[in-house]
C-alpha cells in the first residue's frame, strides 16, 4: 500500500458534463467535511510509507488558504516517502500564489490543471469561467514558485467541434511547454447538465479522426502515449495513475472515493450526511482470484506498452501467454506479444473495449 486518493467535492462552479460528486463551496460545509475527512484517515491509515498522494475533486483549489491549510495538517498524518509524488488538480480562476506557496510548503510537486478548451466557445458550454489568456498567465505563475511538473486536461470532441478547432487547442496548449496532457473525449453521462439538455455525442468516425489526430501532433511534439488517454514527456509519466493500471493496492478517502485493499475494491459513499456520520462505505467487492485477474487485464492492457509476462508471472503466478484467451486474441491480432510484453494491437487501441471485454469474468 502506498498510495492515496483524496476527494474533495467542492466547486466554485459546476461545468455542464461533470458527473463526479461534487457541491457549490460553502464554507461551513467544507470545515464539517475536513472534520469528517480526518476521522476516517484515522480509523483506515495504517502508518505505510506512501509514494504517490493525489487529491481532486471537485475542485481542491475552491478551498481558501485556510482550508487547504486545515487538510495539509490532516495529511501531516501521513508517512511521505521522500520521493514522492504528490499531486494536486486545480482550475485556473481559483490559483493563487498564496496558494502555491502553501502547496510548495507542504511536499506538493505535481499540479494537475484543468483547461479542457482553449477556445472561448467551448469553454462556455462546457461552463468553465476563464479563457486562454488567464490560462498561460497561471501556467507561468506555476512555473514561477517551481513547479515543473505540470498536467494539463484536454477535452475533445465537443458539439460542431472541428479538427481544426482541435488541432488549435493541442498547438495552444503545447504552447504552454509542460509536461504531461490528459485527453478526454467529451461524455455525455446521466446527472450532468448536458444530459438534462439532451445533449446528444459527437458522431464516431469524427471522434476517431480527433483521436488520431492527438496521438499524431503530441508524438510529433516529444510526448509518449504512454495509457490510452495519456502522454508524457519522457519521466513524466503519471506514478499515481500507473498504480491504478498496475493494478495495486491503494486507499481512497473522501466522498465517492474508491480504493483497493487486501483484496477488496471499495467505493464510499455520495451522501454527505452519511459521510458526517462516518458512515463511510457505499460498497465493496470482495476479489476472487479470477476477480484479481480480470481487473489485471483490464487495467493493464489499458496501457500502450501493455502487460510485462515475467511481472505478470511473479505477482499472479500466472503464465499469461499460455491463457487461451490470450492465444486467441494474439491470433486474431487484437493483441501483440513482442516477447517480453503483450500489448493491444496500436491500430486497435481506440476500440479497445471491444478486446478488454474478453476479460470481464476471465
Amino acid at each position: 500500500m502506498h498510495s492515496i486518493y483524496i476527494h474533495i467535492p467542492f466547486c466554485n462552479n459546476i461545468c455542464s458534463y461533470c458527473a463526479f460528486t461534487k457541491f457549490y463551496y460553502n464554507k461551513n460545509m467544507v470545515l464539517k467535511y475536513l472534520e469528517a475527512l480526518e476521522k476516517e484517515i484515522k480509523s483506515n491509515y495504517q502508518g505505510e510509507e506512501l509514494k504517490t498522494v493525489y487529491i481532486g475533486g471537485g475542485t481542491p483549489s475552491s478551498l481558501d488558504v485556510e482550508e487547504l491549510q486545515k487538510l495539509f495538517e490532516i495529511i501531516k498524518m501521513f508517512n511521505l516517502d521522500q520521493n514522492i509524488e504528490f499531486t494536486i488538480e486545480v482550475n485556473p480562476e481559483s490559483i493563487t500564489e498564496e496558494k502555491l506557496a502553501l502547496f510548495k510548503k507542504n511536499k506538493v510537486n505535481r499540479i494537475s490543471l484543468g483547461i479542457e478548451s482553449t477556445n472561448d466557445k467551448y469553454l462556455q458550454y462546457l461552463e468553465r469561467n476563464y479563457n486562454f489568456d488567464l490560462v498561460k498567465k497561471k501556467v507561468k505563475l506555476i512555473k514561477q514558485y517551481g513547479f515543473n511538473n505540470i498536467n494539463v486536461d484536454l477535452i475533445y470532441a465537443i458539439k460542431n467541434q472541428t479538427l481544426k478547432e482541435l488541432e488549435n487547442d493541442i498547438d495552444n496548449i503545447l504552447s504552454l511547454d509542460i509536461n504531461h496532457i490528459s485527453t478526454y473525449s467529451l461524455m455525455i453521462e446521466p446527472h450532468t447538465k448536458l444530459y438534462i439538455k439532451k445533449e446528444t455525442s459527437i458522431d464516431e468516425e469524427i471522434d476517431y479522426n480527433m483521436y488520431k489526430l492527438i496521438c499524431r501532433k503530441l508524438k510529433d511534439n516529444g510526448f509518449i502515449h504512454y495509457e490510452v488517454s495519456n502522454f508524457s514527456k519522457k519521466g513524466y509519466e503519471s506514478r499515481h495513475n500507473l498504480v491504478y493500471w498496475n493494478n495495486e493496492h491503494y486507499y481512497g478517502f473522501g466522498l465517492s472515493a474508491s480504493g483497493y485493499i487486501d483484496n477488496i475494491r471499495y467505493t464510499n459513499t455520495t451522501s454527505f450526511r452519511d459521510y458526517l456520520r462516518q458512515n463511510y462505505l457505499k460498497e465493496k467487492e470482495i476479489l476472487q482470484s479470477k476477480d484479481i485477474l480480470s481487473y489485471a487485464f483490464i487495467l493493464g492492457f489499458r496501457l500502450i506498452k501493455g502487460i510485462n509476462k515475467d511481472k505478470f508471472f511473479q505477482k499472479y503466478n500466472v503464465k499469461i501467454d499460455e491463457l487461451e484467451i490470450i492465444q486467441k486474441l494474439i491470433k486474431s491480432k487484437d493483441l501483440i506479444d513482442n516477447g517480453m510484453n503483450i500489448y493491444i494491437n496500436y491500430d486497435k487501441i481506440y476500440v479497445e473495449n471491444t478486446i478488454l471485454i474478453n476479460f470481464i469474468g476471465e
